[in-house]
């Protein structure tokens, strides 16, 4: 009978030593990794886009320092459409002052498992950044650097800032968070029924699972295309302390 009480008792000590450590890599492995991997693809975007800007600069004609610059160009006209995206590559910088002025995510091509593991996911199908239609992304809530933690935060008038390279593009949130069902996919057309707007636009949704730690539901935010400007006219505003 001893015998018996003594395993039993290593047998439940070693399952909440197996839990404990399940636990740990959850919570704590899975966001090292992540972050680690999104501080990369923010790494190879800025190394690319560096290369980029030095070839723009060897090829563009002299010009003169009297030459006016408008740096905030208010969103009328979709800018230049960019190359299609490549799956599962990161494409743009995100930022959300709300979530704190250290807070910026990487956005991929896609929105697989593998993809969201790296950063932000768009969903293939919807608009391209800046362009008209619906440009959607989607994020972890919790784990894998925990992107979207503080995503019920989000309030309208917040910034949500991008760039690709070459254009600063600040969105203002107009609705949200909104709570619904994963099967909601209508969240994402280009001119969501739910979200107040009424006709064709340069919008943005973002999109993440609720509750924090499950994902039975969902949450909306969406926003409009505000504002664009060259990144040589340096930050825009709503990233300026």
């Amino acid at each position: 009978m001893r015998v018996l009480v003594r395993t039993v008792s290593e047998l439940c000590i070693t399952i909440g030593t197996l839990i404990v450590l399940f636990v740990v890599y959850v919570l704590f492995w899975t966001g090292v990794k992540a972050d680690s991997e999104m501080n990369h693809q923010i790494e190879q975007l800025q190394k690319q886009w560096s290369k980029g800007s030095v070839a723009q600069q060897s090829k563009a004609p002299p010009t003169t320092p009297t030459t006016p610059t408008t740096p905030t160009t208010p969103a009328t006209e979709s800018p230049k459409a960019p190359g299609p995206y490549a799956y599962g590559k990161p494409f743009a910088v995100m930022y959300i002052p709300r979530l704190g002025f250290t807070w910026n995510k990487p956005v991929l091509e896609g929105t697989g498992t593998s993809v969201l593991q790296k950063g932000l996911g768009r969903y293939r199908g919807t608009a391209q950044l800046g362009q008209e239609g619906n440009f959607a992304v989607a994020g972890h809530r919790r784990t894998y650097g925990d992107p979207f933690k503080d995503f019920p935060q989000l309030r309208r008038g917040d910034a949500v800032v991008l760039t690709d390279g070459t254009t600063w593009f600040t969105y203002r949130i107009d609705k949200g968070p909104y709570k619904t069902v994963p099967t909601d996919i209508e969240v994402i057309d280009p001119v969501p029924r739910k979200s107040g707007y009424t006709a064709p636009g340069r919008y943005l949704t973002l999109t993440t699972c609720d509750p924090e730690w499950g994902h039975s539901h969902r949450l909306i935010v969406w926003a409009h295309l505000d504002s664009t400007q060259p990144v040589e006219a340096g930050k825009p505003q709503a990233l300026r302390r």
